[in-house]
């Protein structure tokens, strides 16, 4: 009976290990959703070191917040479940073989821990008690089962074990190891198969065992119970799995209807706490600045929460939500005449212009108004956010200047990572102050100061992070670096507290070369293609067709700076006043060129790979609707025609092959 998996792990240096191995064992433990994508999550209600024979020790930790532990008596409750639990399974051990036995010096440490199943109906969550033997290199995970006494047993056919052991120098083995692999019971979710624990687990643990990059994030959903955000997004997406079917928006329904249940849920599972905490009994009241299709305010009104959303242009969906959702189409300009002061909860959800501005706005509306912000777009008071710490990501060094922002404002500001889908996750949650009220007035200087600073220094800006010094941030710095501002701006008396800001354009202006007239890109495709056609060394291409040598001009291969440089003045300055200017032109025109490492080819139609049978059947059907509804450009202009016979290729070899589009029909029927 050997392990059910072995991997192999070199430590160059003995740097990372053993430590590295116990991080990653960590990351099972707590998130074990990054391994086995059908888990939502764990709970960890409890954890503490365990002698080998006796109870459980005084000095445990219970779970906090993402555990769902819950206070001092949520805390209590979950050591003496622990306690109670170890007496009860230590009796039904010792350990089978081949699973290294508990032993040795020191104690072992016990991690009570319930899985949380994603999807709905959802299966049963199940508990687990993992055992930490440091001493011996295993973690052993036993599976509980409650009978019908109340009393939880060992399912022992599912036990199983992560071993660590040193062959010698560099050299480490991971292993998992389950004791009755023949009686393993497998549902697919909680408890995957042994060959996936073999193989997928393991090979993460290895990986993450040598990894010697810190994240500079914080971990997802660390302020919240991860067992009731899983209980309340599996509810509202449920829900609200309707808006997916009938989205007007041109944007992809699955991805905003799924992020804004995300975002709606973690809002009111951090309200319900905060309840909790200040014996409140009335939900919070809040307003969405810059609220976009509106989706996230219409959840919380009808959830309960009396609030609204303002944004600078109307959506087409705010007509389906009904009146009880309360939409606002207006501008927001940072200013006394945009407060709010009987407002519990500013939301800034990728509020772009907006986002650094809402910690002050919530300063300045009340003592006791809170903010949550989900920064996106990277924008300072001014304008666009200008790097100034080249030895972090831009995304880090934005994420620490909106928290500096509230720290200034005299908020305590937490950190959290949501669980979206988009790359921009952190978000910021900015309640209770570091000040009493008596020195609001200072404070208001202090933000005036601030961001007086952030126009007129142009040097790097205080290195700091979400635990910096509230008495030692940027206004020092910047002080020194530049001139002071002029007398009239560093009062907050007058209407609006940055002259000259930008607010989004009530009418979005598209720019992606789309709206560019079709003369215009019918000129400069065809002088970029003539361009690659004739540059010097010619590229040909053979290709055999029925025992013939065809020879088809593929054309050189050039920068994107030097097809710039070959066209005029007037054509560059008409494509750089659309985003992404000359390459976006030319990615747009994909049936004639290839754009890579920023160099434009020609594209050679006969290496493109046929449509795969295994791409999903609406992107099957729409290349289907799109064949021959367009005429073939190689056709017509390349020297040597089209590079592919005309059934083959998906372009019309003339008019009278063309096929009129699948849109324009269902347009026509519409109407």
């Amino acid at each position: 009976m050997g392990p059910v998996g072995t991997a192999a792990v070199r430590d160059p240096g003995g740097a990372a290990l053993p430590r590295g191995f116990w991080a990653a064992v960590r990351v099972w433990l707590e998130k074990p959703q990054v391994a086995n994508r059908r888990l939502s999550g764990a709970a960890v209600q409890a954890e503490g070191t365990v002698p080998l024979g006796g109870d459980i020790n005084k000095s445990f930790a219970a779970a906090g917040a993402g555990g769902g532990g819950g206070g001092q008596e949520g805390r209590a409750a979950g050591a003496a479940e622990l306690g109670r639990l170890w007496r009860e399974v230590r009796g039904q051990l010792p350990l089978p073989p081949p699973l290294t036995a508990w032993g040795g010096p020191g104690e072992l440490r016990a991690v009570l821990r319930t899985l949380l199943p994603r999807g709905r109906p959802a299966a049963a969550p199940a508990r687990e008690l993992a055992v930490q033997d440091v001493c011996n290199g295993t973690v052993t995970f036993l599976p509980l089962e409650e009978n019908s006494e109340g009393k939880y047993l060992v399912k022992k056919c599912n036990i199983y074990q992560i071993q660590l052991k040193h062959i010698k120098d560099e050299e480490w083995s991971i292993s998992v190891v389950a004791p009755f692999p023949e009686d393993w019971s497998s549902d697919g979710i909680v408890y995957p198969k042994l060959a996936w624990l073999g193989n997928e687990l393991l090979s993460k643990l290895a990986k993450w065992s040598v990894e010697q990059k810190p994240s500079e994030f914080k971990s997802t959903l660390s302020l919240i119970s991860v067992a009731k955000y899983s209980k309340v997004y599996q509810d509202l997406k449920e829900k609200y799995k309707e808006m997916v079917k009938v989205w007007p928006e041109v944007t992809d329904p699955e991805k905003f209807v799924y992020e804004d249940v995300a975002i709606a849920t973690y809002l009111l599972i951090l309200w319900e706490e905060e309840r909790k905490e200040k014996g409140l009994t009335k939900k919070q009241s809040f307003v969405d600045l810059g609220c976009g299709n509106g989706l996230l305010v219409h959840i919380l009104n009808n959830e309960g929460h009396s609030g609204r959303g303002i944004d600078v242009r109307r959506r087409k969906i705010w007509d389906m939500y009904g009146p009880e959702t309360h939409l606002e189409e207006a501008t927001i300009i940072p200013g006394d005449s945009h407060l709010f002061p009987d407002t519990d909860w500013l939301i800034g959800n990728h509020s772009d212009e907006l986002t650094p501005w809402i910690p002050v706005i919530a300063a300045r509306s009340s003592y006791s108004c809170c903010y949550f912000v989900l920064p996106c777009c990277f924008f300072d008071f001014h304008g666009k956010y200008s790097r100034r710490q080249s030895k972090k990501t831009q995304y880090r060094e934005y994420l620490d200047f909106v928290a500096q922002v509230g720290f200034v404002c005299g908020f305590h500001v937490e950190e959290d990572c949501l669980r979206i889908p988009s790359t921009k996750r952190v978000s910021f949650v900015g309640k209770g102050r570091t000040y009493p009220a008596a020195e609001h007035a200072l404070i208001d200087q202090q933000i005036t100061q601030f961001i007086n600073s952030r126009r007129t220094c142009a040097v790097a800006t205080c290195d700091r992070r979400v635990g910096f010094n509230q008495k030692d941030h940027c206004g020092g710095q910047c002080k020194e670096a530049g001139s002071e501002p002029p007398e009239d701006e560093t009062e907050t008396a007058g209407t609006v507290w940055m002259p000259g800001f930008q607010p989004r354009e009530k009418v979005e202006q598209i720019r992606n070369c789309a709206s560019l007239p079709r003369d215009f890109v019918d000129e400069v495709v065809l002088s970029v293609a003539n361009l690659l056609l004739n540059a010097a060394p010619q590229k040909s291409c053979s290709d055999k067709q029925g025992g013939n040598t065809n020879t088809w001009n593929q054309g050189e291969s050039l920068s994107l700076r030097e097809v710039a440089e070959h066209l005029n003045k007037e054509t560059l300055k008409k494509l750089k006043s659309e985003y992404g200017g000359l390459q976006t032109l030319l990615k747009n025109n994909h049936q004639v060129f290839e754009v890579q490492n920023g160099r434009v080819h020609i594209r050679d139609w006969r290496k493109e790979r046929p449509p795969s049978k295994t791409k999903p059947e609406v992107k099957r059907r729409l290349s289907a609707e799109a064949f021959k509804t367009r005429l073939c450009w190689f056709y017509i202009h390349h020297p040597d025609g089209c590079s592919l016979p005309s059934e083959a290729c998906p372009y019309a070899h003339g008019t009278e092959e063309l096929r009129q589009s699948q849109a324009i029909k269902k347009k026509r029927h519409i109407q």
